[in-house]
């Protein structure tokens, strides 16, 4: 049904549209004083709001900048790439993991061998402990299961005392290797985080966020 509408007719009509007219402009000149005077009210809390994004913009900017620098000093230090990782063997592998984290700013040994008690390298650093590293070294496409989880989490920290625990591959996971080892505390480092790590300057520990350990006085070292 289409709705037409029509012109006032009369002194009466014309009156009646007058009123509707000056009730709707009132009605729209309350929510506007309304609105203002809630803008004013809360003018401190949108600028509260308006700088805290701004510093926490900045704040992520200066941190990405950082970052950026920071990997592109580890990289003319060293940089390994998944190609020349591949090639070698394990002997080689464990050696090249052993040079990324002395790079990072570990003290690190390679100790791989013949009675290594799923440590093939050991790291100290002065801010998160000790670190142990299982290497895998794989053909391409390889994946590592979660046997090799349960050996280095049942030895990283009774045996050879250490805080973390990572297994690197130059393949892949399973994924109940991953998720085991997320359950766990058993850090997993596989060829796409291997590539961020020797050929992109990232940091192991900033790539997995490894917790600074808590000094005597109970604050983070």
């Amino acid at each position: 049904m289409r709705v037409r509408l029509r012109r006032p007719r009369g002194t009466v009509d014309v009156a009646s549209a007058c009123v509707v007219g000056v009730a709707v402009l009132v009605l729209a000149v309350q929510v506007a004083v309304h609105a203002a005077a809630v803008l004013l009210d809360a003018w401190p809390v949108v600028l509260t709001l308006a700088v805290l994004t701004g510093v926490a913009a900045a704040r992520h900017t200066a941190r990405s900048i950082a970052a950026g620098r920071a990997a592109a000093e580890r990289l003319a230090v060293l940089r390994v790439t998944l190609a020349e990782l591949d090639a070698g063997d394990d002997r080689a592998f464990e050696e090249a993991l052993r040079r990324l984290l002395v790079r990072d700013g570990w003290g690190a040994r390679r100790v791989g061998g013949r009675g290594d008690q799923a440590a093939d390298v050991m790291g100290e650093h002065a801010r998160l402990g000790r670190l142990v590293v299982q290497a895998k070294h794989t053909a391409v496409g390889g994946k590592v299961g979660v046997r090799v989880m349960y050996e280095v989490n049942g030895t990283a920290g009774p045996v050879h005392r250490a805080r973390h625990a990572v297994v690197v591959t130059n393949g892949t996971f399973t994924r109940d290797a991953r998720d085991w080892g997320d359950r766990h505390g058993v850090r997993w480092v596989d060829r796409d985080r291997l590539r961020r790590w020797a050929e992109n300057g990232v940091a192991l520990h900033e790539l997995l966020q490894l917790p600074v350990r808590p000094s005597r006085f109970g604050r983070t070292a």
